[in-house]
């Protein structure tokens, strides 16, 4: 892989200028945006990141900080799903803490905002409180966002509890968009000053890339990763104002800046450093950025690696076709075909191939997978495996050099599975799944040297690119995932089923 991106660079800029920012204050609330862990997002626009690079650099600082989790009850009582890892917004943020203590880094509390006795909510406090986990409530701010005078006054956040804590950096974090960590940021900075203290509040997003133009294809991919959002990259006119210097931010950011000015100096009592959305914000990335035109090439790959999960989330009907319009002005915008991922045609091609030569009418999925040498792999599906565990098989077995006739797992191992999935529990698509198929592999790996060999090339997977003609089950997407593999699928299901699909 060609590498864009300085990633040792990147954590010393980063972590020398949030020092540098919180030594103006006794105490620094930082609003963590985007993803703490597996930021594949940005490991994919900046070859070269470490898709762990800010919970490394949070471990870098671990002495100086501690961390609180702010989840939105109404997002835990309609149970909302994290679109990339198919898990609930409560089940992350129990997965956010286990990841938090795995890196040595403390967590504070949980905190259940806009909570209104939900009675999935108050399930979920008690299943916190009775692990060990601290957990507060936050309820609506009155007079938000616009009655500065009530907000910041005993009827609004003096209404909220106060968040007990002991280290200098605060990191305010939360399972997606919306959870409260803004209002949950200020709501702490009017008690800390209730108190005598004086507190800061800063911003760290990843994207946009303030210090890049506007319609570089870096930031561009950042509005193709938030179509649902609606979020759009603007010039922050307030830096322009102030410095004469064109930065980008993007529009919630710029449209909320004045009132947020005006509440951050109602409780500090005196006019905020801050002049522009750009100025609250530490980050650094831009500054990790060595190669400009790599950077280019893998954005516009994910524009359209956007362009298809988008495709593919209208089908399910988790999206309107307002959303699906935006990605396809994006990928206008930018003059970009689906062919241009590499993957596609060959897959498509070879779809159509066997649809020729077939008298079956049913739709048979096909995968390709593209091999760091640029060689493309190709897989179907059958009544026996899934096409995305086909293109494995035969991906592993072109690097381990294996013949293609040659079968790698044993009928022995193959046939009591398929006759468990279709006997004994009835499941009516009993073709196997990724992780089936490599189950049974590393069982045949024990015994066969050839298994074994071609078992240890999967790790060569890790960074490809693949793709589906058909939209593949969520199990096969996470495995997928963990291999290292970046799917897209176009948006077909592969049989007319609506529930055994």
């Amino acid at each position: 892989m060609k590498i864009g991106f300085d990633h040792e660079k990147y954590l010393q800029e980063q972590s020398k200028y949030i020092l540098e920012r919180v030594n103006n204050y006794q105490k620094l609330y930082l609003e963590f945006g985007g993803k703490l862990i597996s930021d594949l997002h940005a490991k994919r626009v900046l070859p070269g990141f470490d898709e762990d690079a800010k919970i490394k650099l949070l471990q870098k600082l671990k002495d100086k900080v501690e961390i609180i989790i702010c989840v939105y009850a109404g997002d835990i009582e309609r149970n909302k799903i994290r679109g990339d890892l198919g898990i609930t917004y409560d089940l992350e943020v129990l997965r956010t803490i286990d990841n938090f203590k795995f890196y040595g880094l403390e967590v504070n509390s949980v905190v259940i905002t806009r909570y209104d006795e939900q009675p999935s909510a108050t399930i979920f406090m008690n299943k916190l409180g009775r692990r060990g986990i601290k957990v507060y409530t936050h309820t609506s701010t009155k007079g938000y966002p616009t009655d500065v005078d009530t907000i910041v006054s005993d009827e609004g956040y003096g209404k909220n509890p106060y968040i007990e804590t002991k280290k200098p950096i605060v990191v305010v974090t939360a399972p997606g968009p919306g959870n409260g960590k803004l209002s949950t940021c200020l709501n702490q900075l009017y008690h800390e000053y209730k108190r005598g203290n004086m507190a800061g509040y800063s911003k760290f997003e990843t994207f946009p890339v303030w210090n890049i133009p506007l319609k570089h294809p870096l930031n561009v991919a950042y509005e193709a990763a938030t179509v649902d959002l609606k979020d759009v990259n603007m010039i922050d006119s307030f830096h322009l104002d102030a410095y004469n210097e064109i930065t980008i931010n993007y529009n919630r950011d710029i449209e909320s800046f004045p009132v947020l000015k005006r509440i951050i100096e109602k409780i500090t009592g005196e006019e905020s450093v801050y002049k522009s959305p750009t100025d609250m914000g530490v980050n650094r990335v831009g500054f990790g950025i060595i190669d400009d035109e790599i950077i280019k090439e893998a954005s516009l790959q994910e524009i359209i690696r956007r362009y298809f999960k988008t495709a593919c989330e209208y089908k399910k009907g988790y999206i309107d076709f307002e959303v699906l319009q935006r990605i396809q002005l994006i990928m206008n915008e930018m003059k970009l075909k689906e062919e241009d991922r590499v993957v596609v045609m060959p897959a498509r091609e070879y779809a159509r191939q066997i649809e020729e030569k077939s008298d079956n009418t049913e739709i048979c999925p096909v995968a390709a997978i593209e091999l760091e040498n640029g060689t493309i792999i190709t897989g179907k599906g059958s009544s026996l495996m899934c096409s995305t565990a086909a293109v494995i098989l035969n991906a592993i077995k072109y690097y381990a050099k294996i013949d293609d006739s040659i079968h790698l797992i044993s009928p022995v191992i193959l046939e009591p599975i398929l006759k468990l999935k279709r006997d004994t529990l009835k499941i009516r698509n009993s073709a196997l799944n990724c992780q089936e198929v490599l189950t049974a592999l590393s069982i045949c790996a024990v015994t066969n040297q050839i298994a074994e060999l071609t078992l240890k090339m999967l790790e060569k997977l890790n960074g490809c690119i693949a793709h589906s003609t058909t939209i593949i089950e969520n199990n096969d997407e996470q495995t997928l995932r963990r291999l290292g593999i970046d799917i897209t699928c176009d948006p077909i299901y592969s049989t007319d089923n609506l529930y055994y699909n």
